[in-house]
């Protein structure tokens, strides 16, 4: 069985910073992609960031130049660092990653973790 596990969330006030990490657990898979999604109450899931196995990244327009996202592959984790943090930032952040496993493509979410940015 493959499992994602994040952790980092908390309570920060407005303008502070707050990393996430993201590892990937298990065998028998490599990683194509990972990256997170964030979930507001009352709001649909929605990108965030995300690395590719190259090294290339997206990020949404929303938390771009705040929000950086890198990995170690050799670890399969992978960590978001948010600067400059806003209220509207306050979600449950997914990590996300598309892995091959037994053969195919597979996409996997994690549990999520809260951030909860005061203003």
């Amino acid at each position: 069985q493959v499992q994602l596990v994040e952790s980092g969330g908390g309570l920060v006030q407005a303008g502070g910073s707050l990393r996430l990490s993201c590892a990937a657990s298990g065998s028998g898979f490599k990683i194509n992609f990972m990256g997170w999604y964030r979930q507001a109450p009352g709001k649909q899931r929605e990108f965030v960031a995300a690395i590719f196995k190259g090294g290339s990244t997206n990020y949404a327009d929303s938390v771009t130049g705040r929000f950086t996202i890198f990995s170690d592959n050799a670890k399969n984790t992978v960590a978001l660092q948010m600067n400059s943090l806003k209220p509207e930032d306050s979600a449950v952040y997914y990590c996300n990653a598309e892995m091959i496993y037994s053969g195919s493509k597979q996409g996997y979410w994690g549990q999520g973790t809260q951030v909860t940015v005061s203003s």
